[in-house]
């Protein structure tokens, strides 16, 4: 069938990146599997709804995202499991842009960061909530434009600059509380 393998042409590339933001969504390995395995069943049977030179890689987030939101918000976490995938996302957060910044010099954000365990990060991204948390890693994570994001989510790009601008900002009062109790930060400078 052409359409079969124009699809795996087009499409299999992304699951890498797509089993990555399931985990971050799910925040369950296995889950993120069983996501990954539905949005790619969902995408090769509208496959023929697909705009031929439109962004497959958001169109595929987009599915990903309503499937999340539609069939695994709501149910119950399983106990949360920790693996090596889990502990190298959150470098993700932390490191972004590590490479390019050894040879021009560091942000003052990137030696912050220094300061915090991973932990500490991956508690303060995941205590977001689901629309927020899946704003700012669309965002900050994927590199997603807020017009593509718009698309993904399926909403206005107000709302995404909102909850982008909410979840960044609860993700920074977050992150001040752990700076707070280690000395970091002044927070009588509030």
């Amino acid at each position: 069938m052409a359409d079969q393998a124009t699809f795996a042409d087009q499409a299999m590339e992304y699951m890498p990146a797509l089993y990555t933001a399931a985990m971050r969504m799910t925040r369950n390995s296995a889950d993120a599997e069983d996501l990954v395995q539905e949005t790619y069943l969902r995408a090769y049977r509208a496959f023929a709804t697909f705009q031929e030179g439109t962004n497959i890689r958001a169109w595929l987030y987009r599915i990903l995202t309503n499937t999340f939101i539609n069939s695994y918000r709501s149910k119950k976490r399983r106990p949360e499991q920790s693996d090596i995938e889990d502990i190298e996302d959150l470098y993700l957060y932390k490191r972004v842009g590590n490479l390019a910044a050894q040879g021009l010099g560091r942000s003052a954000e990137e030696e912050l960061m220094d300061h915090f365990s991973d932990y500490e990060v991956k508690d303060a991204i995941e205590a977001l909530p689901d629309q927020f948390r899946i704003a700012v890693l669309l965002a900050d994570v994927e590199g997603f434009s807020y017009k593509e994001i718009a698309d993904i989510l399926d909403v206005p790009i107000g709302t995404v600059m909102s909850r982008l601008h909410r979840g960044r900002r609860a993700l920074q009062k977050a992150l001040a509380e752990y700076g707070s109790k280690r000395g970091l930060v002044d927070h009588r400078a509030k």
